[in-house]
């Protein structure tokens, strides 16, 4: 008998909109919860190192293929990678 698994709903990290969720073939954003962001990276878009509670309590969080395609136009699009100052 072959079962079917069920399927799991989730929204996207990066535009929120609801899709299904496999885990095996999407990508997955570490986000920590306290603040919404990666860790390592600030309020204000700079990077730092990220505090070991940081990275304790980080979960991964699904992103849509509609943005992750988006995502890989705009670095094809654009002349240089995208990258971020760091913060002392």
């Amino acid at each position: 008998m072959n079962e079917e698994q069920i399927p799991q709903i989730g929204p996207c990290y990066a535009c929120g909109r609801a899709f299904r969720v496999d885990a095996g073939e999407v990508v997955m954003f570490t986000v920590d919860p306290e603040t919404g962001l990666p860790p390592g990276l600030s309020v204000l878009g700079t990077r730092r190192e990220p505090s070991p509670e940081a990275v304790a309590r980080a979960v991964e969080k699904p992103v849509c293929p509609d943005c992750v395609a988006r995502a890989e136009r705009f670095t094809a699009e654009s002349d240089t990678p995208p990258s971020w100052p760091t913060w002392p």
